[in-house]
C-alpha cells in the first residue's frame, strides 16, 4: 500500500458523527441539566458563545472566502506575511537624551518609536530635527504623541521628509491628534470645535503626499481604560471615526483622503479569543463604513490599527505576573493582524519603567515574531470554527450599538448627552463589582496573592486612584480612566504602611475536625485574608477545643479563622468563639446557611465564603482592626 493510500485510510475505522448525534450525547451526559445553562457562555460583549462550533457554523458567514488583503479586510491588510512595527514610546524632556535613546533601542529590535512630547510647548524645526537625527525615516516608523501641537509638528516633520529626500511612499508613522477623544477624557476640545476640525483639514492636505503617515487618531483605548466593554470599545471607535469621515469630508475633503490619514489605536485585554475576533471585527465595519462615504476604490477603507497592551488589569503587586498578560494580550493582537504594537513594560502601573522592564517588553514582541514566526503567515486565525463565529458575533453586535449611537445623532451628540459615558460607566461599575466578588481574577491582587510579598517603598496615592482629567472648562461629562486593581492594591498599601510603624496584623487559622475540609477552608482562609496584606497562621488540625484555643491565645492573632464543617460548627463554634471574643475578631470559614441564625445569635458576626464581597469584607475587618 502506498503512503498516500495510507494517509487516505488512517481514519476510515472512526465514523463521521453528525450534530445531532453529538447533541444527542450531550443532552444524555447532562442528566436533564439545563443545556443554555450549563454549556452557553453568555458573555459580557452581549451574545452567547456555544460550547462547539462545526464546519457548518460557517455555513452563513459570508467573509469566509475572503483572501487576506481583499475587502472588506477582514483577514487583514496584507496580501501576503504578517509583519507589523514593534514600537517603544519615548517620553521627551531633552531633545538629545530621547535622541540617544531612540538610536539604542533601535539597535535592540525595535522599528518603530513613539515620542511623547510636551503639548504646551511650542517645537522648532531645529528641535524635531534634533530629536530625529540619525533615525532614517524610510526603515522606521516615527511618531508623534502631541496633542495641541500635532499641526505644527506634522508640518515640521513633511518638511523635513522633503529636505532629506525620502521616498514619500516608504515613510510611515503618525501624529497623535485627537479632539473627539480629548473632549470625552478632558470635557473639551483643544480650542473649540470648528478650529480642532479646520487644523484636522490642514494636516489631511498638508500630509497627504505621505500615504502612510496619518494624522488623525482615534483613541478607542480611552475606552477600555475607562472600564468599557471590548464591544463597546470597538462600536465606540468606529462612531467617532465615522464622526470624523463626516466633518471633514463636509468641510470639502473627499473621503479619499480622509480614511487614509486615520489610525485606530486600540486597547488589548486578556479575552484571548475574543480581542482577536475584536480587530478582525474592526476591520470589516470599518471598510463597509468607509465604503458608504463613496470612494474611488475598495483600498481606501482599510483601517490602520496600532494597539497596545492593556493598562486595565496590570497591578502594582506581583508586578511579574503583567509579563504573562501583556504576552497573551500581543499574541491575540498580532494573530488578529495589527500595523504596529506596543507592550507596556511590566512595572508602568506604579513607577517610570526602568531598562530592565523596558528590554523585557521589547523583548516580549521579538520573541513572538522571530522565534514564533507570527510575522509569516496572514491572518493565521482564518477558518477556526471558533474565531470565524466569534469575529461575526462582534459584528453584528457593534454595528448595533453603532447604529445606536447614530440613532442619537452622532458621536459627538452621543457624548453631549452622556449616553457613551454612562454606557461605558454603567460596564465599570458591574466591573468593579465582579472584581470585588472576586468573579473577576486579578492574579496576584483578589487570587492567590503572594502571601510574603510587602511593598515597604513610598506609592504615590494617585497610583490607587482613578484619574480624572476634567478641565475646568469642560462641556461634557468625562471618562475617568482607572485600573481593575486599584482598590485591592490600596486595600493591601494600608496594611503596608501600618505594619511599617507597628505589629503586622495576623490571621490565625483554627484548624479543627474533617480533615478535608479544615483543610480546604484554611487554605481558602489564607488566600482570602492575605488578599490585604495580613501575615498568616496556618495550622495542621487540632485534636481539642482547648488545645487551639490556647494557641490562637499565644499567638496574639488579630483574627481567628474557624476552619471545619459545616455541622461540626454548630458545637464548636459558640464555644471557640466566647472563649476568643475578647481576644480577637472571629470568623467562620464558610456559609452554614442551616445553622447561620444559631450561630449569630451565639454572637458570631463575620462569615467569609465563595460568595463574599471581599473587598468590603477586609475593608470591614481593616476598621475593626484600627488600620
Amino acid at each position: 500500500m502506498s503512503d498516500q493510500e495510507k494517509k487516505r485510510n488512517l481514519f476510515t475505522e472512526f465514523p463521521a458523527v453528525s450534530t445531532s448525534e453529538w447533541e444527542a450525547q450531550i443532552e444524555k451526559d447532562l442528566k436533564g441539566a439545563d443545556y443554555e445553562k450549563k454549556l452557553v457562555w453568555k458573555t459580557d460583549q452581549g451574545f452567547a458563545v456555544r460550547p462547539y462550533y462545526r464546519e457548518e457554523d460557517l455555513e452563513e458567514i459570508q467573509t469566509t472566502d475572503i483572501l487576506p488583503g481583499e475587502f472588506p479586510f477582514v483577514r487583514g491588510n496584507k496580501i501576503r506575511g504578517n509583519d507589523w512595527f514593534i514600537r517603544q514610546n519615548i517620553r521627551v524632556s531633552k531633545i538629545e537624551d530621547a535622541n540617544k535613546k531612540a538610536l539604542d533601542i533601535l539597535m535592540k529590535g525595535v522599528n518603530s518609536l513613539g515620542f511623547i512630547l510636551d503639548d504646551r510647548k511650542e517645537y522648532s524645526r531645529e528641535e524635531i530635527d534634533g530629536l530625529c537625527k540619525n533615525i532614517f525615516a524610510e526603515i522606521v516608523e516615527l511618531n508623534f504623541v502631541c496633542g495641541k501641537q500635532a499641526e505644527n509638528i506634522a508640518g515640521i516633520y513633511y518638511e523635513l521628509v522633503k529636505q532629506y529626500n525620502r521616498d514619500f511612499q516608504k515613510v510611515h508613522g503618525s501624529v497623535n491628534f485627537d479632539p473627539l477623544g480629548r473632549l470625552v477624557i478632558k470635557g473639551n476640545y483643544y480650542d473649540c470645535m470648528e478650529e480642532d476640525f479646520e487644523s484636522c483639514r490642514r494636516m489631511i492636505n498638508l500630509t497627504s503626499n505621505l500615504p502612510h503617515f496619518t494624522v488623525i487618531t482615534v483613541n478607542g483605548r480611552n475606552f477600555h481604560h475607562a472600564g468599557s466593554t471590548i464591544l463597546q470599545e470597538l462600536a465606540f471607535s468606529l462612531s467617532s471615526g465615522a464622526e470624523y469621515l463626516t466633518q471633514l469630508t463636509e468641510r470639502g475633503l473627499s473621503v479619499d483622503k480622509v480614511a487614509p490619514g486615520m489610525r485606530f489605536n486600540f486597547s488589548i485585554g486578556s479575552d484571548y479569543f475574543m480581542e482577536m475576533a475584536r480587530i478582525r471585527a474592526a476591520r470589516q465595519l470599518w471598510a463597509n463604513i468607509v465604503k458608504a462615504y463613496g470612494p474611488s476604490n475598495a483600498d481606501i477603507g482599510r483601517m490602520s490599527i496600532h494597539t497596545e497592551t492593556a493598562s486595565w488589569n496590570t497591578t502594582v503587586y506581583d508586578p511579574h505576573v503583567n509579563m504573562l498578560r501583556s504576552t497573551t494580550e500581543s499574541m491575540s493582537a498580532i494573530i488578529a493582524g495589527i500595523d504596529s504594537h506596543i507592550v507596556m513594560p511590566f512595572d508602568a502601573a506604579c513607577s517610570r519603567p526602568e531598562e530592565f522592564s523596558e528590554r523585557i517588553a521589547r523583548n516580549q514582541q521579538l520573541l513572538l515574531k522571530e522565534e514564533s514566526h507570527l510575522d509569516k503567515v496572514a491572518d493565521p486565525a482564518a477558518g477556526s470554527y471558533y474565531i470565524e463565529n466569534l469575529t461575526a458575533s462582534m459584528v453584528e453586535e457593534a454595528w448595533k450599538l453603532f447604529l445606536e449611537v447614530e440613532e442619537k445623532g452622532g458621536y459627538i451628540e452621543a457624548v453631549k448627552s452622556g449616553f457613551i459615558q454612562e454606557k461605558v460607566r454603567e460596564n465599570a461599575l458591574a466591573l468593579d463589582m465582579a472584581v470585588a466578588m472576586r468573579k473577576v481574577n486579578l492574579l496576584g491582587i483578589n487570587q492567590y496573592p503572594s502571601f510574603t510579598e510587602r511593598i515597604e517603598k513610598y506609592i504615590p496615592a494617585d497610583t490607587f486612584k482613578p484619574s480624572d482629567f476634567t478641565e475646568k472648562d469642560s462641556i461634557v461629562e468625562t471618562l475617568k480612566l482607572y485600573r481593575g486593581a486599584q482598590a485591592f492594591e490600596h486595600l493591601r498599601k494600608k496594611t503596608d504602611n501600618f505594619a511599617a510603624e507597628n505589629r503586622r496584623p495576623a490571621v490565625f487559622m483554627f484548624t479543627y475536625g474533617k480533615l478535608n475540609m479544615r483543610i480546604a477552608r484554611a487554605q481558602f482562609a489564607s488566600n482570602f485574608f492575605a488578599i490585604a496584606g495580613f501575615d498568616l497562621i496556618d495550622n495542621l488540625g487540632f485534636k481539642s477545643l482547648d488545645e487551639g484555643v490556647k494557641a490562637a491565645i499565644d499567638s496574639k492573632a488579630e483574627i481567628v479563622v474557624i476552619c471545619s464543617s459545616d455541622e461540626e460548627y454548630a458545637d464548636i463554634a459558640p464555644e471557640i468563639n466566647n472563649k476568643l471574643k475578647d481576644k480577637a475578631v472571629v470568623v467562620i470559614a464558610g456559609y452554614p446557611k442551616d445553622i447561620l441564625d444559631n450561630l449569630k445569635n451565639a454572637g458570631i458576626e463575620h462569615f467569609i465564603h465563595m460568595r463574599s464581597n471581599a473587598l468590603e469584607s477586609l475593608q470591614g475587618f481593616q476598621k475593626e482592626l484600627g488600620l
